[in-house]
């Protein structure tokens, strides 16, 4: 027997006053979600939203984390957090200018990004090269301020030039030749520059990349898999051959090999983590920022934000960049122009590959492999290099077709109004 529910003791209905039974108040919630997601600029604010968050979340997390370590080593508690405002500043300006620019303009970007970050590459193998911790990855001109790391805009130009490239030849990817040359050695090139001044957590990043954006392109599996299985040797090779790899190996399979060295880090991010709890022991409440978890606002950021804001926090972050993740990648299957598609898909690859595997090595699932998290970790030239990405991507959602036709119409209605307003002051 049938059982039937008034809408008066159905707590999903109601009845509107003409005693009509509405639609469930769930499938109002969602059509207004399907509704704002079909607006035209719905791509170009999933993208911005996130990002503003999680700028902001990070300026916030750099000053916590990095305030007593900057005191004890400069005597300044915001020594770090007041370096990173003036590279958000310089990077927020170049996102802005950037996400202005025409599909051409960001073309040619690419090709200046790939010629400077090769020469600028170069020069860390010179005197201008500077060196932290065993990496040989920068290049300071004059002070510190100016000091920068080409890898970090290497990811960029990759994208970019990669997308260019990959345009031109559309009618020729099916040829394993057009498809790889020049793209592949190029970027080869650019890998080998980084990883040979011992920054192969930067080089595998990059790697990725390549690899994503191959595949995004149409590479064949075939293809994929012989260049995913070389750079397995290479990698392996270079892992092998070097003991403070290979020790970080070692520990990362037994947590009780030197904890006081390689098992250091990940452990004390293990600890923040746990004691975080729910809801976190409060903002500026860490502990492993005292000395545990040395220099935490760099590559284990997260660790901290973890401590202090808990679980929520943690998991707030991570859907931040899923959301950032989906406009991205949105974007890509959206646009009707080749370019963007490639180059959207490359920086929201990037993005995600960088923030998987950072937060992996805080969660102890992978070895230690220092790489910053993206808009979240301290660092000046990954800041303005991830800042001018999202201008990069920001310029591919104004190109898509429903925001090119909904700009089209606004700026009609207001010429229109224009000349009813001059009308009628005549």
């Amino acid at each position: 027997m049938a059982v039937l529910t008034s809408p008066s003791t159905d707590p999903h209905l109601s009845t509107n006053r003409r005693g009509h039974q509405a639609a469930p108040a769930d499938g109002r919630r969602r059509s207004l979600v399907v509704e704002w997601l079909a607006h035209p600029q719905a791509s170009f604010f999933l993208v911005l939203v996130p990002a503003v968050l999680l700028l902001a979340l990070g300026m916030i997390m750099v000053l916590s984390a990095s305030s007593v370590y900057a005191f004890v080593r400069w005597g300044d508690a915001y020594y770090f957090v007041k370096r990173q405002a003036i590279f958000l500043v310089v990077g927020g300006v170049a996102a802005f200018v950037l996400a202005a620019r025409s599909t051409k303009q960001l073309k040619v970007l690419g090709w200046i990004l790939l010629i400077a970050a090769v020469g600028l590459q170069i020069l860390t193998y010179t005197p201008l090269g500077y060196s932290n911790n065993g990496n040989t990855n920068w290049v300071q001109f004059g002070t510190s301020l100016f000091r920068i790391q080409p890898s970090e805009f290497a990811k960029l130009a990759i994208v970019l030039w990669g997308a260019d490239i990959f345009a031109r030849k559309r009618k020729q990817l099916g040829d394993p030749r057009h498809l790889l040359i020049p793209f592949l050695p190029a970027s080869l090139i650019l890998i080998g520059l980084v990883v040979l001044q011992s920054d192969l957590g930067t080089g595998m990043i990059m790697g990725a990349l390549v690899l994503a954006v191959l595949w995004y392109v149409g590479a064949s599996w075939k293809v994929l898999g012989a260049i995913v299985g070389s750079v397995a040797a290479a990698v392996g090779l270079l892992v092998v051959t070097s003991p403070y790899r290979m020790n970080r190996i070692l520990g990362f399979f037994n947590q009780e090999v030197d904890q006081l060295g390689v098992n250091h880090q990940p452990i004390k991010a293990i600890f923040a983590l746990a004691s975080g709890g729910w809801w976190g022991l409060g903002l500026g409440a860490s502990r492993q920022k005292w000395g545990g978890l040395v220099e935490s606002h760099t590559d284990y950021v997260l660790a901290v934000i973890g401590e202090e804001l808990g679980l929520i926090g943690t998991l707030s972050v991570l859907i931040l960049f899923l959301i950032l993740g989906y406009a991205g990648f949105r974007i890509a299957m959206r646009s009707d122009i080749r370019f963007c598609r490639y180059a959207a898909a490359g920086v929201t690859s990037w993005f995600m590959i960088q923030a998987l595997v950072n937060i992996a090595v805080v969660l102890r699932m992978i070895p230690v492999i220092g790489v910053p998290l993206p808009l979240l970790s301290y660092g000046g030239s990954a800041l303005m290099a991830n800042l001018m990405a999202l201008g990069v991507l920001l310029a591919c959602a104004r190109q898509e077709p429903e925001y090119r036709a909904f700009a089209r119409r606004r700026r009609s209605r207001k010429e229109r109004a224009l000349v009813t307003t001059a009308a009628g002051r005549a």
